[in-house]
């Protein structure tokens, strides 16, 4: 156990999870990288090289709760406690109308989407209510499909708006243990999921065009901002994204 602040980030393998999980570590906090490839998280923590925080790297699966509880009691056993959950691990699935979208699909999205981030924050809240001292944060993952659909994304969309419910219930929920709870809507960071944007993807008025991007160093930025308030301070929701995408516009 070391005086560090801990955290523990769901999806650290790749994209958004392993830039922020890196950025936390590079600034001192202890790390946990949580995936579902032991590989890739191995990897991500050995390009984050030497840094001030420690880091560990956790395969999970965050859709089994018995996984999640077991990672959770991991970290608190190499660092002493949990800080800071980012709720990150997502799955998403191509552009398709409703009527050809396979339930496997949905009921994947679902799962990793909205009941892994439950998981999590059941488990968060578990260790943050009894350790000494009490508290800690919980940020979600949005995206800002979160308030406005893609055109044929009825599974991911559905799971980011409940994903604002979520965050507004914990944050409700956390305010008797000091557990705070706030949400980041990210807008076309560049990662390897969103390539596709920097050549084409469907608009709302049946056309198919490029979108602007943003570094995802931005985001995880963001998200050490976020981080690092004092608990009597929450950062309930925060938009990053790409000033000229075009979200704010009308379809």
């Amino acid at each position: 156990m070391t005086g560090r602040k801990t955290a523990i980030v769901t999806g650290g393998g790749t994209g958004v999870g392993k830039a922020v999980a890196t950025t936390l570590l590079r600034n001192g906090w202890n790390t946990v990288f949580c995936g579902r490839r032991q590989g890739l998280l191995d990897e991500a923590v050995a390009v984050a090289g030497r840094t001030e925080g420690k880091a560990l790297a956790l395969a999970c699966d965050v859709t089994d709760s018995g996984q999640v509880e077991a990672m959770f009691d991991k970290a608190v056993e190499a660092f002493g406690r949990v800080d800071l959950l980012f709720n990150n691990a997502g799955l998403g699935f191509k552009s398709a109308p409703a009527d050809e979208i396979p339930v496997d699909v949905w009921n994947d999205i679902v799962a990793v989407n909205l009941t892994g981030s439950f998981f999590c924050a059941r488990a968060a809240f578990r260790v943050m209510r009894a350790q000494k001292p009490q508290g800690g944060r919980i940020i979600n993952n949005g995206s800002v499909s979160a308030y406005a659909p893609r055109p044929g994304s009825a599974p991911y969309t559905a799971t980011k708006h409940a994903i604002t419910g979520l965050t507004k219930s914990l944050a409700l929920d956390g305010r008797p243990f000091d557990i705070a709870c706030g949400q980041i809507d990210i807008g076309n960071a560049l990662t390897e999921m969103a390539q596709a944007m920097t050549v084409g993807v469907p608009q709302a008025n049946g056309t198919i065009a490029p979108e602007p991007t943003i570094d995802v160093q931005r985001v995880a930025d963001s998200v050490l901002h976020m981080a690092n308030m004092p608990l009597d301070t929450n950062v309930l929701f925060m938009n990053v994204m790409a000033t000229k995408m075009p979200f704010v516009g009308r379809g």
